[in-house]
């Protein structure tokens, strides 16, 4: 048996677009014009800590609590628009992998509302042994806790888990935990540093983790 561990936006979920254009959205109606390139360093992150970075980077007059909100009503008519997208290749990669009795959890830095309601829409909530969200823990990717506990819930030493993740702070986070990481380079999106990573796929078509 192999012990998976999937980030959700940009793993399973086509979701990176709504969170980049929504805060590059709310800073310029907040007279901070940034090119949407600011936000990548956020990419793997809670909503908590990339706000209060920016609001103190960026000397933003209004409270983290009012951010996140209009970040989550901008995001949540995108998906109303355009339905919860999934990555290419992932409905099947995940269902091949479990059918071969492998034990599958999902560790991501988003609410953890929104992994439950993800994973609902895309019928693959009943693949995952457990779900761990950025909220249930102390510190955010790239610090290794939400790795860390989901090993916890899985009963398995660390070293044990193979992980996909497609941000640099996810990765570094991941090999923070001490666990094997595949990076997932999305040609659709601009490359980020996986230099961290055991292994780099561009697709899910094709690969098998019995290689």
């Amino acid at each position: 048996m192999k012990y998976v561990i999937f980030d959700m936006d940009g793993v399973i979920v086509d979701s990176e677009y709504t969170y980049l254009e929504s805060k590059t959205e709310i800073l310029k109606e907040s007279g901070k014009e940034m090119p949407i390139s600011y936000q990548y360093q956020f990419m793997g992150t809670t909503y908590e800590y990339m706000w209060s970075t920016m609001k103190n980077e960026l000397n933003l007059e209004k409270g983290i609590d009012y951010y996140i909100s209009e970040m989550n009503r901008k995001r949540n008519e995108m998906i109303e628009r355009d339905g919860v997208k999934p990555i290419k290749g992932v409905q099947k990669f995940i269902k091949d992998i479990y059918s071969k009795g492998n034990k599958l959890a999902v560790a991501s830095s988003s609410p953890k509302h929104e992994i439950i309601r993800n994973l609902h829409e895309l019928d693959l909530i009943q693949y995952f042994s457990c779900l761990v969200s950025g909220e249930e823990v102390e510190n955010s990717k790239p610090h290794p806790d939400v790795f860390l506990k989901t090993a916890e819930l899985l009963n398995i030493e660390p070293s044990k888990c193979i992980v996909f993740e497609d941000t640099k702070n996810g990765s570094l986070a991941a090999k923070a935990a001490g666990m094997y990481c595949i990076g997932f380079e999305n040609p659709d999106y601009p490359k980020q540093d996986l230099s961290a990573t055991d292994l780099i796929i561009d697709k899910f078509d094709g690969f098998s983790l019995d290689n």
